[in-house]
């Protein structure tokens, strides 16, 4: 018990764990998740399946979310570095259309908590990154939204990522500072902002 610290983040249901990482010459070992740790931080999520992805420099994965199913997602990095993003999209909440990014990378072991109610999204900021988060709900195909990555109403600044809004979510001209381009699905180029996007 008493394994990991949480911090709770300025938006209500976003955590960031940091779980105690055992090292000595041999290398390290580390619990990355204990349901009962969890517990006594008032964490009591339930997790029903796990994902693993890998991805290259410059890739924007998001913003995403599940509609009628949505999912709690407990995230981490275990290779390589990435930015990790959640909007607030629960329509009486307070925070409702605010960001909130922490940085995730297999030398910080820090993980993210996303409750219900959030758009989610990453951009690598390494050459590979491979990212593995545990969700409370499972994978439902036609109920997947999007949200804008880079609709200026929410602003959120994505770090040595340079280029201007055009309108759209579209990657064309924006790239990493050591001008990697940036790389989006197609679908994740089509979602629109806050304004037109589905409410929780």
């Amino acid at each position: 018990m008493g394994q990991i610290k949480v911090t709770k983040a300025p938006i209500d249901g976003l955590y960031v764990i940091e779980p105690t990482v055992h090292g000595d010459s041999r290398g390290y070992f580390v619990e990355t998740y204990n349901q009962n740790d969890m517990h006594e931080a008032g964490l009591d999520m339930v997790f029903v399946q796990d994902n693993q992805s890998m991805s290259t420099k410059g890739v924007l994965r998001g913003l995403h979310f599940q509609k009628q199913y949505p999912q709690g997602k407990l995230v981490r990095v275990i290779q390589g570095t990435v930015f990790d993003v959640a909007v607030d999209l629960r329509s009486g909440s307070k925070t409702y259309g605010q960001w909130f990014g922490v940085e995730l990378s297999e030398e910080n072991n820090k993980q993210f908590y996303i409750s219900e109610g959030f758009a989610h999204g990453f951009l690598v900021l390494s050459d590979v990154a491979k990212f593995c988060y545990k969700v409370t709900d499972f994978y439902h195909p036609g109920d997947e939204g999007g949200l804008g990555w880079n609709d200026p109403e929410i602003g959120i600044q994505w770090p040595k990522l340079e280029g201007e809004y055009k309108g759209s979510a579209s990657a064309e001209g924006y790239m990493l500072e050591d001008g990697t381009a940036l790389n989006l699905s197609d679908k994740d180029q089509k979602w629109l902002g806050l304004k037109d996007t589905f409410k929780f």
